[in-house]
């Protein structure tokens, strides 16, 4: 049985093995640690937020996630994360055809013709729109930083430490994430740094313009972006590279 304590040592499809093994106490886990996750993957799917507590979509996404631990296979050739969201994803929108529930969000922008429009009452209204949006957003970038700090944590970074792993150069930060492109765009590099969680720096040398130096330097700063570009994080993309 896989021990709490040495969880930043195995990788997640690890711990999912160790599920499908037998382990409740990692099952536990992984379904309270991974519920932001779940909570991002469903309020795509209705394309509205999606309050855990409240809304029976978030308990159908829990409920796949739990499922989807125990189908993962290594031979389905994605990564659990991956596979997961597919489930998710095909099990919420089964559950919305049979409910057939309407899950468009009202807009604010709705007129009301039964009633005298007057510029005050147009103001707040744009207002109201502005802090739910702003509301919103906040929202699933909160729930993306908790899962992309969990898949940093497999590469033994986090996210409090982006700020002083970035670049201080403009420049140097842009060369880093066109490297990160690079090595995220060639299939075989991708396949080893998924696997080992490390960048293969001789590999990385041919492909680009710089010295090996300045990709060691820059190494976590690199595996922070490639990892943002290997995972659906739609919310923090921008700001991450902004860090």
């Amino acid at each position: 049985m896989l021990k709490r304590q040495n969880k930043e040592d195995v990788s997640l499809e690890e711990h999912v093995l160790a599920v499908q093994s037998g382990d409740e106490e990692t099952r536990h886990h992984l379904l309270t640690d991974y519920q932001p996750f779940v909570a991002t993957c469903v309020s795509k799917v209705c394309k509205r937020y999606v309050n855990p507590n409240q809304d029976d979509e978030f308990s159908i996404g829990l409920m796949a996630f739990n499922e989807a631990i125990d189908a993962f296979s290594h031979e389905k050739g994605s990564s659990f994360l991956s596979f997961a969201k597919l489930v998710i994803t095909r099990k919420v929108i089964d559950y919305i055809r049979v409910e057939q529930k309407d899950l468009a969000m009202i807009s604010l922008d709705q007129n009301n013709e039964d009633e005298e429009g007057n510029q005050q009452d147009k103001h707040i209204a744009i207002a109201s729109k502005k802090a739910f949006q702003e509301e919103e957003l906040a929202w699933f970038r909160q729930i993306e930083i908790k899962e992309y700090n969990l898949k940093l944590k497999e590469y033994k970074l986090s996210f409090s430490e982006l700020a002083s792993v970035s670049p201080k150069h403009q420049d140097a930060k842009e060369t880093s994430q066109e490297i990160a492109k690079i090595i995220y765009e060639d299939e075989d590099i991708r396949e080893y740094i998924l696997r080992k969680k490390r960048l293969p720096i001789k590999k990385i040398l041919p492909l680009v313009d710089v010295s090996k130096k300045t990709i060691e330097r820059n190494r976590k700063y690199i595996l922070a972006i490639f990892i943002l570009l290997n995972e659906d994080f739609t919310f923090l993309k921008d700001y991450i590279k902004g860090v």
